[in-house]
């Protein structure tokens, strides 16, 4: 009986991710239309925090607990599934097209920052000190997205422009229903591996991973059909950075967070997945043959989890 019920929390919280990031992605264009903010840029700031704020909660939250697996498995596991699962899917569904800027600069700090997590992992905790050098990197970026902000060309707005108090209010219900619905799926889902005996690394990069990635996968998936490109590839390479940077960042802040030796490995995956991506991507889009490949690299990657 316990189990049903957990599956029926699971099944309302997928609900609630579903609609929640569908309205959250229509009230952050409408108020990137309003601002006459580029939509790569409301991709890299507002949505891909928005839809983050699940790792920030669940790792940092874990943190104090001393859940170090779920700490790190959660933001390895969610970038993961990010580059690999969700843009895979994405693009397989419609073929994505890449900003220049997100081939040269922010894919490849994607990287970097990938390699330096591993770096700072190979000690076995992630200090305050590294907690620092992460957060540095964080405002680093932010100044980078503000230049990039402020140098972009002025656009001609639209005819029909949503009302920014609407806008502002899809944003909030959007994020209420993205926050409480991943609440949901990842306290469901945890429990049910719980039942079964699976470790707290494989919760962490598996179940909890793909709980607090369902807002991206959604967000991107909806992004796409209704043709904002920019919010669906932004949202996945800004919510990549914000994960290691604040999400690790703020917890090894707040408490030196652990980092098991078999969390090295993972990270190596993450940091190739994101290399992977620079160069699928230089042609200037993401094709379905492409997506096909992260797809079955994820298989791949999750045997090797099972095995």
């Amino acid at each position: 009986m316990e189990i049903i019920i957990l599956f029926f929390v699971l099944i309302i919280g997928f609900a609630m991710l579903v609609k929640g990031a569908d309205i959250f992605v229509e009230g952050a264009s409408g108020i990137a239309e309003k601002f006459n903010i580029p939509q790569l840029i409301i991709g890299l700031t507002i949505v891909a925090m928005g839809t983050s704020a699940p790792e920030a909660a669940v790792s940092i939250t874990s943190a104090l607990k001393g859940s170090a697996g779920i700490t790190i498995g959660n933001v390895v596991g969610s970038n993961i599934l990010n580059t690999l699962v969700i843009l895979g899917t994405t693009s397989v569904i419609v073929p994505l097209k890449v900003k220049k800027s997100t081939q040269k600069i922010e894919i490849p700090f994607m990287i970097t920052i990938s390699a330096l997590l591993v770096i700072l992992g190979i000690t076995g905790v992630i200090s305050r000190l590294d907690g620092i050098i992460l957060w540095a990197a964080f405002l680093l970026y932010f100044w980078y997205l503000y230049q990039s902000a402020k140098n972009k060309p002025q656009q001609q707005p639209p005819e029909t422009i949503p009302a920014i108090s609407k806008s502002i209010i899809w944003v909030i219900l959007g994020l209420v229903g993205i926050i409480l619905g991943s609440n949901l799926s990842v306290n469901a889902a945890t429990e049910i591996a719980r039942i079964f005996g699976m470790s707290e690394r494989f919760i962490g990069l598996t179940i909890v991973a793909l709980g607090t990635s369902l807002p991206e996968m959604f967000t991107s998936i909806m992004a796409a059909r209704k043709g904002n490109a920019d919010i669906a590839i932004g949202n996945i390479v800004g919510s990549n950075i914000f994960n290691y940077l604040f999400v690790v960042g703020t917890s090894a802040l707040i408490i030196p967070v652990p980092f098991d030796p078999k969390f090295l490995i993972d990270g190596i995956i993450s940091a190739l997945s994101a290399l992977m991506l620079f160069f699928f991507v230089r042609d200037g889009k993401l094709g379905r043959k492409e997506g096909a490949v992260f797809l079955a690299c994820y298989v791949g990657y999750f045997i090797y989890l099972l095995v």
